[in-house]
């Protein structure tokens, strides 16, 4: 069931019109511009696919368009990120009436958990909904990092189908993957980098999860295939060029977090004539002027857009 999970499954940028509505019309050029890159799935509702900023209408309305856009051509996994169990399992019901291919599902926050509660937390969503399960390791979001062993025990007892890593812990990525080999593989291992992947991939990770992949899925693909191929000298090349590409979230200015991260990521796909607008949702705003410049000149430099 599992095996269908690999590559390169960029989470999906949510493309909001000026008056802060789904923006259906860019949401479907953009799926369909990955899709036809060579993505090998699209996970919807994470971080950069604004989950916590949005409503549960209008949770379901980007789980429905996507889906109907996506029409099976790629599995779909849907964030179910909520702060504690009962809302994540609201959520997970939802996508898999919609018809979700996995779910992805972050220990619980606000009201912080020990990793008793955490790991509960997994087997009661699990127990919940007919849906292979990721775990979204995430601490500087949830502040809390999720132990290699009892994801690994959680993966041998089939209540996780695999792991989202986006913790920023090289040391411990390398120690999760050898423990998953060391329990025969029951967990698909994918990096949340985007500037590090080659590095995941000569540690044996089952595929990438790379907001940058929005932008340039066709990189991400063909860094993908050399890995497959073991061409190394390709990998690095390609991720050489991703790196330069990631610039464009560091180049700004007056701007931070989430803002100057998938805010940057917004302004390339509108400057890409991918997306209409690079509007964000509330309260965070949309770069403008200099910031703007400055993205487009990286993709300029990087030959995505021609001058």
């Amino acid at each position: 069931m599992t095996k269908k999970f690999h590559g390169v499954i960029p989470p999906v940028v949510t493309p909001l019109t000026e008056n802060g509505e789904l923006d259906v019309p860019s949401l479907e050029r953009s799926l369909n511009r990955m899709i036809a890159a060579g993505i090998d799935g699209a996970f919807i509702l994470g971080s950069s696919g604004e989950v916590v900023f949005s409503t549960d209408e209008r949770r379901r309305e980007i789980i429905k368009e996507s889906i109907r856009i996506i029409d099976g051509r790629v599995p779909v996994l849907v964030g179910c990120i909520d702060t504690q169990t009962n809302r994540v399992i609201e959520h997970a019901r939802v996508a898999a009436e919609l018809g979700a291919d996995a779910i992805v599902v972050t220990a619980p926050f606000y009201a912080l958990s020990g990793i008793e509660e955490v790991e509960r937390h997994f087997r009661l969503v699990h127990e919940a909904v007919d849906l292979p399960m990721f775990a979204y390791d995430i601490p500087v979001c949830v502040h809390k990092k999720l132990p290699g062993p009892m994801l690994v025990k959680l993966g041998v007892e089939g209540v996780l189908a695999g792991v989202k890593d986006s913790s920023g812990d090289d040391v411990g990525f390398r120690f999760l993957i050898q423990d998953n080999e060391a329990a025969g593989h029951p967990l698909v291992i994918l990096t949340g980098h985007e500037v590090v992947v080659d590095g995941a991939y000569m540690s044996g990770a089952d595929g990438c999860v790379p907001g940058l992949g929005n932008i340039d899925p066709a990189g991400y693909v063909r860094q993908w295939k050399a890995y497959q191929n073991g061409d190394w000298k390709g990998v690095q090349a390609e991720q050489d060029a991703l790196a330069r590409l990631m610039r464009i979230v560091t180049v700004t200015s007056g701007v931070s977090g989430y803002g100057a991260g998938v805010g940057a990521f917004k302004t390339a796909l509108k400057l890409l004539g991918v997306f209409d607008t690079n509007a964000m949702p509330e309260p965070v705003q949309a770069l403008t002027g200099e910031n703007v410049a400055a993205i487009e000149a990286v993709l300029r430099e990087r030959g995505l857009l021609q001058s």
